[in-house]
């Protein structure tokens, strides 16, 4: 069982208040003499660690985006574009149908690459630069790809991406190739993909960031401060729940660490931590498998399949992390069908809120929730969307309105699609208000004055 208690004690190894941890073992690394990503002594997840845990009040007066936070980072700046200070969108509509007390939708997908993923690579290349390597390496569903390629390219290192073939977005795909990232598209799942990029790293040929990598949670861990400091902001009071998508876990890993370190110290309390609640596509779900059968860990699913790409994993790496950030908060964990990640998208859609399809799986989650009475109709609820729709553009072409062909010709047009439309009335009572006003600028004087009454008094 995963060790994640944060203490006072600061361990020699520390460099300027920071260090790493292991939560298997309890063993302490330097952060950066040496580049490791798991636990020397045992393999366990590492964690980054600070002397030193800022209070909301740290960050007044520092800006806006993942630097904002700079006091609960490990550097002042990273390797930037920039990046967050994302959308809190209000959704009535959504709001309504679910019935919670309020809704909010945190959209990830406005981040420089379109994607929460680019809050990690911030801070993961800023790293990189620190250790001194050359070469970056992911494995990815596509996102990951396009966020690294970026920042890899805004620092000036090469960049491999692993692909599973066949499996990944276009619009995905197209991002990394334009950043000038090597792309190999691998026979076989992500998963297999991250075994491969693991061996690379291992063999000291490139620096993995995918998020086994630590440093890559500490930026996205500013999506749960944005989110509290708006919501009050906003609100008056933090959010009872956050539902968010999950693939690798990473997200729901780096929120809880948020949480944990805003207790410890003193700007929150425990009961005022958001419950973490995951949700996954039916066809790759062994993170509520592990939830609903109570286990103490996932179980590889080898076989997974769903048109949500971004989370199509079967083996979430930040599981150990993830799953205790799940129970110790309260909350839970809901699969859902490709059909209702497909409705959800829609309805977001409804609501101007453009997403890819893993990000729907949140709101979908929300209904599915509700419906079954574990989400309560008093609770002001934030559900995280994680990539924008233009991620995966035939999705949302399938998920949308089909175009309609029509003649060249103005009258065949007003017969497809019906006459008598308001716009029409608008623009008809414009036409006659306007002619009104030529005779009322013909008469002068008193009579100018008369017509001009008569005409506002009509409107």
């Amino acid at each position: 069982m995963a060790d994640l208690e944060l203490t006072d004690d600061v361990p020699p190894e520390a460099d300027d208040g920071v260090w790493l941890a292991c939560i298997e073992c309890g063993e302490t690394f330097a952060p950066f003499e040496a580049i490791r990503y798991t636990c020397d002594h045992c393999d366990g997840l590492l964690e980054v660690r600070y002397a030193d845990l800022p209070t909301f009040e740290a960050f007044e007066g520092e800006g806006s985006g993942v630097w904002r936070y700079h006091a609960a980072l490990p550097f002042d700046v990273g390797v930037t574009l920039p990046e967050g200070n994302t959308p809190l969108h209000r959704v009535p509509t959504i709001e309504d149908a679910a019935g919670v007390d309020s809704l909010r939708v945190k959209h990830e997908g406005m981040n420089p690459t379109g994607s929460f993923k680019d809050r990690g690579m911030t801070v993961g290349v800023r790293v990189a630069q620190e250790v001194g390597v050359d070469r970056l390496a992911c494995a990815s569903t596509g996102n990951t790809s396009a966020a690294l390629a970026a920042y890899g390219a805004r620092a000036g290192l090469e960049t491999l991406v692993l692909l599973p073939a066949g499996k990944v977005a276009a619009g995905k795909i197209a991002q990394a190739a334009l950043h000038q990232a090597r792309i190999l598209e691998v026979d076989g799942n992500f998963d297999q993909c991250l075994d491969r990029v693991q061996d690379l790293a291992g063999r000291g040929e490139a620096y993995l960031l995918n998020s086994l990598n630590p440093f890559r949670l500490e930026g996205q861990k500013t999506i749960g401060l944005e989110i509290m400091e708006e919501h009050y902001e906003d609100h008056g009071e933090y959010p009872d729940r956050i539902v968010l998508p999950v693939g690798n876990a990473g997200n729901t890993a780096a929120l809880y660490k948020c949480f944990r370190e805003l207790v410890e110290a003193g700007a929150i309390t425990e009961e005022q931590v958001p419950k973490l609640t995951g949700a996954q596509a039916a066809g790759a779900a062994p993170m509520v498998e592990a939830i609903e059968e109570g286990y103490d860990e996932t179980r590889r699913w080898e076989d997974v399949e769903t048109r949500a790409t971004a989370i199509r994993i079967g083996n979430p790496v930040n599981a150990p992390k993830a799953l205790p950030g799940i129970r110790e908060t309260g909350g839970t964990a809901v699969a859902v069908s490709d059909a209702e990640i497909t409705a959800a998208q829609r309805e977001l859609a409804g609501e101007g809120v453009g997403v890819e399809p893993a990000s729907a799986a949140s709101v979908a989650g929300l209904h599915k929730l509700r419906e079954r009475g574990e989400i309560d109709a008093d609770e002001s609820v934030v559900c995280l969307t994680t990539g924008h729709l233009l991620k995966d553009p035939d999705a949302a072409a399938e998920a949308g309105a089909e175009p309609e062909p029509v003649p060249n010709d103005t009258d065949a047009i007003l017969d497809h699609i019906g006459v008598g439309s308001s716009v029409a009335e608008t623009v008809r009572r414009g036409a006659s208000k306007t002619a009104r006003l030529g005779a009322v600028l013909a008469v002068g004087g008193a009579g100018l004055a008369y017509l001009y009454r008569k005409l506002r008094s009509e409107e």
